[in-house]
């Protein structure tokens, strides 16, 4: 998909309603490439009233749909995912996610498509305490916390068996924590953004994370396509950050004191269990669940030296991120 074949390129990206998905459709489109976008008839529409390509109703669980959306692509970008850390029946998750991966993988070796970008993420990884975490600390499913990281572990094992033994054509793209414009469901740590700028984190607890642009992890799914080998992963993140050093640059944009509490998450945990049975009363989706409590025990800090040195991957800094979501946030009226 270099200059050469710009205008010829045939793309289908799934995904195009949510984050990341509709920033890599934004990417293709600038340089060039016609784009398809498969979404389902019940996803949100505020990524897509100008979207920059064609649309197809489809559920990515109906290996008809998919099939019909895939006809005529000569490439992929499988950036879909359920991205819940809860669910009433987390299973759900791994079902979605291990079935939904299954089902495009197959539709595009079906097809023939010349070559596919998916995207997984840090999730499948696991981390190192005290130092980032790189492409070789692959997990096993029963290695990583929460049926979110589960269903992303199993899904990337499945392409990877797939590009071993079927020569499907695929690059692994594994984004750490993205945060930027167009957040609008929004990710969880889009809810982390917004409460903070609220001013309603009065605590934390000692955490850390690994925080890139969006805009940055779009650019380098189109690295991943001209540069990457087939079947390799690549990690594309930012800068590793504390939490509560996040909270304190939210605070010094919006204007507000930053929290001083930092709380051991122990205590929480009771919390945590009373905000899941009320989310499965009311149908909601908890701020505070036990998954993420467990998941914050270590320091999710990861290394983009691989990409940086194969793709020639760069993330902006992170401030200028947490910047750009707290603009959009506040333009959608989710900050005041």
């Amino acid at each position: 998909m270099g200059p050469s074949d710009a205008s010829s390129s045939l793309v289908l990206v799934t995904g195009v309603s949510g984050f990341v998905g509709s920033a890599v459709a934004r990417a293709l489109a600038e340089r060039g490439a016609r784009v398809r976008g498969l979404v389902r008839q019940s996803s949100p529409r505020a990524n897509l009233t100008d979207f920059p390509g064609d649309l197809v109703e489809g559920d990515l669980r109906d290996p008809e749909a998919v099939t019909r959306a895939m006809s005529g692509m000569r490439y992929l970008f499988h950036v879909a995912a359920d991205y819940r850390l809860w669910a009433p029946d987390p299973e759900e998750i791994v079902r979605n996610n291990a079935t939904t991966t299954r089902i495009v993988m197959e539709a595009a070796l079906a097809a023939r498509v010349e070559r596919i970008v998916y995207t997984s993420s840090v999730a499948t990884l696991k981390p190192r305490d005290g130092e980032p975490a790189d492409e070789g600390r692959a997990a096993a499913p029963d290695q990583v916390v929460g049926a979110y990281k589960r269903s992303k572990v199993v899904a990337e094992r499945l392409v990877e068996a797939m590009v071993a033994e079927r020569g499907l054509p695929a690059v692994i793209v594994q984004p750490s924590t993205p945060i930027g414009p167009r957040d609008v469901r929004p990710t969880p740590t889009g809810r982390i953004i917004v409460e903070a700028a609220n001013g309603r984190m009065p605590a934390f607890v000692d955490s850390g994370l690994n925080l890139v642009h969006v805009d940055d992890v779009a650019a380098g799914h189109l690295l991943a396509y001209d540069k990457g080998r087939i079947g390799t992963r690549y990690i594309l993140g930012g800068q590793d950050v504390m939490l509560g050093d996040m909270l304190a640059e939210i605070a010094a944009i919006v204007g507000r004191k930053p929290p001083m509490i930092r709380i051991p998450r122990a205590p929480l945990f009771p919390f945590a269990w009373v905000n899941e049975q009320v989310a499965r009363v009311t149908g909601g989706d908890p701020f505070l669940n036990v998954d993420s409590l467990r998941m914050a025990k270590h320091r999710m800090f990861f290394t983009s030296a691989k990409a940086e040195a194969e793709l020639g991957y760069r993330a902006r800094p992170h401030r200028e991120a947490l910047a750009d979501a707290i603009a959009w946030f506040r333009d959608a009226g989710m900050v005041r």
